[in-house]
């Protein structure tokens, strides 16, 4: 399973990824070219979709949702699971046995695909989930929580998974990592968490 991270550092300036750049941004300004990526990677996401779904929202509550990302965001992520920048059991395996093109084509197929909300938080504090949203989140992930480019896409997140993200960035030691994403989270109490993921899962 691919984990989505909430803030991601810009894309490596190692060739493979000025590449990939390159491609991405000429796949995905060609209508022919992105209809072609998107149909190799849509055969190539057949052991993705066990978890993540074949539209790409995912089935478990605390997977994250790949559907709508941006194609750069989603390519990143692979690359830092190939470096060893991030870790997951099932996605550090996967990501090493498949080549630029597959990764690129898996970016193109999921970011072409329709987010859908999951069911929302309690009412009482999505609305403070909506104000916390806008005055700490909102800067980097969009007004409504799009995403762009390097940014993930949070709204419709599954809210586990978002609470889980929220406190594993709070965990981090900022002498390791250097993610902007653990002074966000460092400073948010378990209320603030809660009513954030149940915003976020419903938009």
């Amino acid at each position: 399973m691919i984990v989505v991270g909430l803030a991601a550092s810009p894309i490596a300036s190692a060739s493979p990824a000025d590449d990939a750049m390159s491609q991405l941004n000429a796949i995905m300004a060609d209508d022919a070219k992105r209809q072609a990526s998107y149909e190799a990677g849509h055969e190539r996401i057949r052991f993705c979709g066990y978890c993540h779904g074949e539209d790409g929202n995912s089935k478990r509550e605390y997977i994250p949702n790949l559907a709508a990302q941006h194609p750069l965001y989603l390519f990143n992520q692979f690359e830092k699971f190939r470096d060893g920048t991030r870790e997951d059991y099932v996605m550090s395996k996967l990501a090493k046995t498949l080549s630029l093109e597959e990764r690129i084509n898996i970016a193109v197929y999921y970011s072409q695909q329709t987010a859908k909300p999951r069911t929302a938080g309690n009412p009482a504090t999505v609305e403070a989930g909506e104000k916390l949203f806008a005055v700490r989140c909102a800067g980097c992930h969009g007004g409504k929580a799009q995403g762009f480019r390097d940014m993930p896409r949070l709204a419709g997140q599954p809210a586990e998974y978002l609470g889980i993200a929220l406190r594993r960035f709070k965990e981090m030691d900022p002498t390791k990592h250097s993610t902007p994403m653990i002074g966000v989270a460092g400073v948010l109490s378990e209320s603030e968490i809660e009513a954030l993921s149940g915003y976020l899962a419903g938009q």
